[in-house]
């Protein structure tokens, strides 16, 4: 990698840099390692405990605070020792051999990049909307933890996702307030020579400049995007305004300043990628500019450069639903990519767009931005079980000749960051039961050791936890309240809303029809006698955001806040507004139970419900996305029967029923049936279980091992494998597609012939090539698999070859499968085969026997 900075005055001016210590604050303060590893709060508590407290974010506290009160801090000893202690840690951090580097050492990955429109990494850097940035963030911190070789590459918006207040009516109200660069834990990008690394990409008739900054996260860097430079036009400035605003122009123009901006960052900074994660289709364009800047050091063809660089290029989809993808019309790629396509990619228009259509002639379908992404990658996966299922449904129309379980959609399911989202007591009991290296390394014995915490130790966990989160809930609400001009009783009485003894549900998600956030309010009269038993108490906390755009969203917070106003549910629920990272933190740290209503299989996975884990909470959830494949009854409840429904209505009504006795008659006896001691062991032993079981198991750590081991070694081998030689097997690839496609037509079936002993199906088939190489092909016996397993597949062998009628030669194959299965289940078909090439994601040919 090039060398960027150059000295202390560059990278913070205007700061007292000449105070001895000051570069360790500084160090610390700009590194988001912080967001998770919390021994560095008592620091920035120090330098001002109420701006800390309020933002949370170490760099606006050391950049607000006086020069005296540094001189100050850094004068007394005490502080000093601690300072040195924590940079102490960090550098130690830096020199430790992680797992990647202790595991895979030789390993022929030397750098991977990770492209996502959104990275949830701390409330400080607020450039994240929900479930997307969430995802990219916890694997970017996880990757730090692990070592694994990856920079994040995304865009830094001048107002990012929309902060919410709620008025006087109920009603959503979106604010957009500016995030100022300076006080954002991020520093520009700089040469050498001091100069700002600035980038030029050329939209129709005019440049955009764009500047790029760096987050530190660990032992991670963050690359950052964005238009906000003088030398734009004012329109152009705001390209990089907000995250998920504006039209499909201004999403184009994001998009294309995030893939095609973002791999030319990486050329200027000098990374050489041999792996690209592509976190969504919003960064597909990523997939063209790699080929571009190959076909640049080479002299290749377009085609030819994507044969080479897509082995090294990874796309993960979290969409559920075909129309969640990003779609252009024609019209607007040909304006904005006509030119990049002509006279960098050496391709007409049409043939780009083919690369975004399922039907490449039709020149009226829309370029859809994951299609782009499967047709420029080597390997695809999904984000939980059922959600590898539910894409395999939707990107069959793609490989139209292929049985939906070969369509070439893998899945590794999500985990979260454990460190981000435990409680500082859940922390501290990990530690003492399983070490504190316990997310960075597998720790095999760790749900032995938690199995055998105590009761008494994991209640005090929960009393603890639930006291923290009543504290802070009634902090935030009374501010809302008083910001939003309420009287003053009313203030003071949120102040003392609820018990940290009663039981207490979390449901906060973005407000969406699908996620069915009002399903808990289907019958309220029989809602409110569940909260308000005496004896049985239950409270339930609420936050989340609808989409400026999405009306039936910000209709059901209105129905919530509405019924909150119910005198006798006032005292038991509370609608929580401008849900953020920070507020998630206190959630999942402090709820009891936490409930997630998702319409299956619209939720991808879902991370939410696993941050609870970690904090002892338990999941009451429908069996969609992760929970689908992580439930078991003694771990927590189940929404649902596990099938889907086209009737929404009645599934609504029946699910709507169902959670209501779930609580009534599971949930809330099980949390107040109390032992002599006032312990509810049985509620203890299901907690217990979720916390062994799940929480190493749906670990971001896991996760990113998985991806590392899965898909990042191998794809970076096959990407070396392809540009080795002045790219030789690349273009051995396409002449061999080119073959294929040209012979294909031809090729069919002659007699198909079977004969059975006591042990075996013996097949054997004729098949006619027309010329083509055999060893282009692989023929094979297909069955479909057994209740739902996997495809049998039985490659047959060439014996020889024998005239046919008009004396042309037909290739004679011979197979076997056992006589113990039905030969009438096996069909015989041709499919494509070359060394290394994925098919049929590569190339979808298949010709059946008819």
């Amino acid at each position: 990698m090039k060398e960027i900075f150059q000295s202390d005055s560059i990278r913070y001016p205007s700061l007292p840099t000449d105070i001895d210590g000051f570069d360790a604050l500084a160090t610390l303060a700009l590194d988001l390692r912080s967001s998770w590893n919390h021994s560095t709060d008592i620091i920035w508590r120090e330098l001002d405990r109420e701006l800390w407290d309020m933002t949370h974010n170490p760099w606006v506290v050391l950049q607000t605070v006086s020069r005296k009160r540094v001189e100050q801090l850094l004068g007394d000893p005490a502080f000093r020792k601690n300072l040195d202690q924590e940079l102490q840690a960090w550098r130690q951090l830096h020199e430790a051999t992680p797992w990647f580097q202790q595991q895979h050492a030789d390993a022929e990955l030397t750098q991977a990049a990770y492209f996502s429109m959104e990275f949830m990494l701390s409330e400080a850097l607020p450039i994240y909307s929900g479930g997307l940035g969430n995802v990219a963030g916890d694997q970017l911190k996880a990757v730090s933890d692990l070592g694994v070789p990856v920079v994040g590459v995304g865009l830094l918006y001048q107002q990012g996702y929309f902060r919410q207040t709620i008025d006087a009516e109920g009603s959503q109200q979106a604010l957009f307030p500016y995030n100022d660069p300076g006080q954002l834990p991020i520093t520009p990008l700089r040469r050498p020579d001091g100069q700002w690394l600035r980038l030029e990409i050329m939209l129709p008739g005019y440049s955009v400049w764009l500047r790029a900054w760096q987050a530190q996260v660990g032992r991670v860097k963050l690359y950052l995007l964005d238009s906000n430079d003088a030398a734009n036009y004012p329109a152009h400035r705001s390209i990089t305004s907000e995250l998920y605003g504006g039209g499909p122009e201004l999403r184009l123009k994001q998009e294309l300043v995030l893939g095609i901006g973002g791999w030319r960052l990486l050329e200027a900074l000098g990374i050489a990628p041999e792996v690209c994660h592509l976190n969504e289709g919003h960064a597909a364009f990523a997939v063209l500019e790699r080929a571009r800047s190959f076909m640049n050091a080479t002299g290749h063809s377009f085609e030819v450069a994507l044969a080479a660089t897509r082995a090294g290029n990874l796309f993960t989809t979290h969409t559920a639903v075909a129309a969640g993808f990003d779609r252009f019309s024609p019209q607007l790629i040909e304006q904005y990519l006509g030119r990049y396509a002509t006279q960098m990619l050496g391709i007409d228009v049409q043939n780009l767009l083919a690369l975004g259509r399922q039907s490449p002639d039709d020149h009226n379908e829309m370029f859809n931005m994951a299609y782009l992404a499967i047709r420029g990658s080597g390997a695809i996966n999904g984000v939980s079980r059922l959600h590898g299922e539910v894409s395999r449904q939707i990107f069959e129309p793609l490989f139209p000749r292929w049985p939906e379980p070969e369509v070439p959609v893998g899945h590794i399911t999500n985990g979260v960051h454990m460190p981000s989202w435990d409680s500082a007591a859940a922390d501290q009991l990990w530690t003492e039961v399983c070490g504190k290296e316990r997310w960075r390394e597998p720790c095999p014995k760790l749900p032995d050791a938690i199995r055998k915490v105590s009761d008494t130790k994991l209640w005090r966990l929960r009393i603890d936890s639930t006291k923290s989160l009543v504290e802070f809930a009634r902090e935030h609400l009374s501010r809302s309240l008083a910001s939003s001009g309420a009287e003053e009783s009313e203030v003071e009485a949120a102040k003392h809303l609820f018990d940290p003894h009663a039981l207490t549900l979390g449901f906060a998600r973005r407000f969406a029809t699908y996620k069915r956030p009002n399903l808990l309010l289907h019958d309220p009269d029989r809602l409110l006698r569940l909260l308000s038993d005496p004896e049985r108490p239950v409270q339930l906390i609420l936050a989340g955001k609808a989409h400026p755009a999405d009306a039936a969203g910000q209709q059901m917070i209105r129905q919530w806040v509405q019924f909150i106003r119910h005198p006798q549910a006032r005292k038991h629920v509370i609608f929580l507004s401008d849900y953020d990272m920070l507020m998630t933190e206190r959630l999942v740290q402090g709820v009891d139970v936490w409930v997630n209503t998702p319409r299956r299989p619209w939720e991808a996975s879902g991370t939410s419900g696993m941050k609870v884990l970690v904090n002892g909470g338990i999941n009451l959830s429908e069996l969609d996305g992760w929970w689908a494949e992580a439930y078991q009854p003694e771990l927590g409840w189940a929404l649902g029967d596990g099938l889907e429904h086209d009737d929404a209505a009645a599934i609504d009504e029946l699910e709507a029923e169902q959670l209501y006795q779930i609580l009534e008659n599971e949930v809330v006896p099980e949390f107040y049936d109390r032992d002599a001691e006032g312990i509810p062991t049985a509620w203890l032993q299901r907690m217990r279980n979720s916390m062994a079981t799940l929480t190493p198991e749906y670990s971001a750590a896991r996760t990113v091992r998985q991806y590392t081991e899965q898909h990042y070694l191998p794809a970076a081998k096959a990407y070396r494998e392809r540009i080795a030689f002045d790219g030789q097997l690349a273009t051995s690839i396409v002449n061999w597609e080119t073959s294929l496609k040209e012979k294909w037509g031809s090729l069919r079936f002659g007699t198909v012939q079977c004969q059975t002993d006591a042990n075996e199906h013996h097949f054997e088939v004729e098949v006619y090539l027309d010329g083509l190489d055999p060893s282009f092909v692989t023929v094979e016996m297909f069955a479909v698999g057994i209740d739902g397993g996997e495809p049998r597949r039985v490659a047959m062998q060439r014996t020889g070859s024998r005239p046919g009628p008009d004396g042309t030669p037909w290739a004679i194959y011979q197979g076997s499968v056992p006589s113990s299965e039905s030969a009438d289940d096996y069909t015989a078909r041709v499919i494509p085969v070359h060394r290394g090439v994925a098919i049929p994601l590569e190339l979808n040919l298949c010709l059946w026997q008819r």
